[in-house]
């Protein structure tokens, strides 16, 4: 059974949290993106937290600005630093009567979610002992397709979209009309989506009831944007590869059919993954973990043991 819970940190943040398991068991952490939040995840956590499954204490926290995590209104608040300073104090917090203290087994992160994983990895890569991405492209590849690719160029123009100051208060007009193509535009046939049922359309409007000016201000806040005509964006911007370098053990998902972050973000990133291995998932797009739960299910215990 899913419980919630408010996990206050040290530095003033408190992230709402979603989780299953057993309290004191080895550690998975979930990571959401946009516009998302942490209940995308609750049959992986089912899943994981059953004993022929592993038996793993499984959390996933809202990001800060989603549903009732702390949201601070400053754009500022949502730059790299602090978000990352969040996910550590939280796995610090949730792995500590566990067996690993300060240690996960995985930290298993989509969209946002993973560009944050990213970051984490590769700047404490001490906290997990491997690392799952599910369409989430490494800074380093975006950057450079950002910069250069004229198809991920006009992939990626909603990112501008999103960073404008009014974007929250018109993505909220008409019952979300502007959100909800984000989920219906990527279907293969233009169709109904499956997933995208009515009760699953009213778990995502008590989310975004909630707010969405935190969720548009990770847009306003990050530089790996495609360049406009008065911002150079991802162009102006240099990846360190100190800081983009991944030692951690890691498998990256990716749906084939997602038309936001095309299939050529995943070139070139074995120079910054150690340890790398790919599943290229096809007939799914960037909603993966909705289309198909039990493959990515499958993938990461795999991954897991072997």
């Amino acid at each position: 059974m899913i419980q919630t819970f408010q996990q206050e940190l040290p530095h003033g943040i408190t992230l709402s949290c979603r989780a299953t398991g057993t309290p004191g068991a080895p550690v998975l952490v979930f990571l959401h993106g946009f516009p998302e939040a942490a209940f995308v995840w609750d049959e992986l956590l089912e899943h994981f937290a059953q004993p022929e499954h592993g038996g793993f204490r499984c959390i996933a926290p809202n990001l800060r600005g989603f549903e009732r995590s702390s949201a601070p209104v400053e754009v500022s608040a949502y730059r790299a630093k602090p978000l990352l300073q969040d996910l550590e104090a939280l796995i610090l917090a949730v792995t500590a009567d566990g067996p690993s203290p300060g240690q996960l087994v995985a930290l298993v992160a989509h969209d946002w979610g993973g560009a944050l994983a990213w970051g984490l990895a590769a700047q404490r890569p001490a906290l997990m002992q491997r690392l799952v991405i599910v369409n989430a492209p490494h800074p380093a590849t975006f950057q450079r397709e950002l910069a250069h690719s004229h198809q991920q160029q006009a992939a990626s123009a909603y990112m501008n979209f999103l960073a404008r100051p009014d974007a929250a208060a018109l993505l909220a007009e008409n019952d979300f009309a502007r959100l909800w193509p984000f989920f219906t535009n990527m279907a293969a046939d233009s169709g109904p989506v499956a997933w995208l049922d009515d009760a699953m359309r009213d778990r995502y409007r008590a989310v975004w009831h909630q707010g969405l000016a935190g969720p548009c201000a990770y847009y306003a806040a990050s530089p790996l944007r495609p360049p406009s005509a008065d911002d150079p964006g991802a162009a102006a911007v240099q990846v360190p590869r100190e800081k983009a370098t991944v030692t951690t053990p890691t498998l990256v998902i990716w749906g084939l059919g997602d038309t936001a972050l095309p299939e050529a973000l995943l070139d070139g990133l074995e120079d910054f993954v150690k340890d790398l291995r790919i599943e290229r998932v096809p007939r799914a797009t960037h909603w993966l973990v909705h289309e198909q739960p039990a493959r990515v299910a499958g993938l990461i215990a795999d991954f897991l043991v072997n």
